[in-house]
């Protein structure tokens, strides 16, 4: 028997193990919502069911409506509120894998968070891993799997025009990766990459350069050229914001600058596209 968990009109499989949910980023499902606790509930899959456990919320976990003490039993069809979010638990039979359903392109098989899975690209096939993610901390590259699932369920909602509701589901997680990279701690090159490009598009659909300037600040730390498709994206995204740091973007180039030397052609490449932004930035 498999489960799913039905939110926001996207289906999550829920492979066997622990399923965390939370405002926390490296719950399975993180949730930006004040009235969720940081580590709010835990699903506990098996083959044969699935329980859910309150881990001492604020708010508690309510089934059907009903507030749960310990561990409860919960089956298909059964309504889940945690916080202001609800969702619902599904059980499916016999369904082949090429019918899961993905979110952002990835197969979202969610079994224990601490087994890292491997990035993966558009098409749902694994992603070759970037050089710096093999030097990151393990707690920020466990951090991947949790952002995909939440950057999935945002896209989806920038592609039916809910720009607030994308915004409200990632800022707390994006500050969270923000705040790693300013307190120099090692962030992988997939989750910052990710991170950047959804707040790039989070610019492009808001309107607020605010966003922008997070692509800038968090490649700024990293003491990197920022990837061809997040250029791609601050491209699409300065034709649309009113404003942005304009000074930051000059330190950053400046920086990048020094390091001209030691760069191969492709970052030299990024580069010159990089400088083509600050004037981009000079007209808005």
């Amino acid at each position: 028997m498999r489960f799913r968990l039905r939110y926001l009109q996207h289906d999550l499989e829920l492979g066997e193990g622990q399923f965390a949910v939370g405002r926390n980023a490296s719950c399975q499902l993180s949730l930006d919502d004040p009235l969720v606790s940081r580590r709010h509930a835990l699903l506990i899959v098996s083959r044969d069911g699935v329980t859910i456990e309150d881990l001492q919320s604020r708010n508690g976990v309510l089934v059907n409506g009903k507030r749960i003490e310990g561990l409860v039993a919960v089956v298909g069809g059964d309504k889940i509120l945690i916080g202001g979010q609800e969702m619902i638990l599904l059980e499916t039979r016999g369904i082949p894998a090429g019918n899961i359903t993905s979110v952002g392109g990835a197969k979202m098989t969610l079994s224990k968070f601490e087994a890292v899975q491997p990035p993966v690209n558009d098409e749902g096939s694994v992603a070759p891993a970037q050089p710096s993610d093999f030097g990151a901390e393990a707690s920020m590259v466990r951090r991947l799997d949790g952002f995909r699932v939440l950057g999935g369920v945002a896209e989806k909602a920038l592609a039916m025009g809910r720009a607030e509701e994308a915004e409200r589901l990632l800022a707390s997680a994006l500050a969270e990766v923000l705040e790693a990279g300013r307190g120099g701690r090692s962030i992988p090159a997939s989750l910052a990459e990710q991170a950047a490009r959804l707040s790039a598009k989070l610019a492009t659909a808001t309107g607020k350069g605010a966003w922008a300037d997070f692509v800038i600040e968090l490649y700024s730390v990293q003491k990197c050229p920022a990837p061809a498709q997040v250029i791609d994206e601050l491209y699409s995204a300065l034709r649309k914001v009113t404003s942005i740091d304009v000074g930051m973007l000059r330190s950053y180039i400046e920086m990048l600058r020094e390091s001209l030397p030691k760069f191969g052609p492709a970052e030299r490449f990024l580069f010159q596209r990089i400088e083509g932004l600050e004037r981009l930035a000079v007209l808005r």
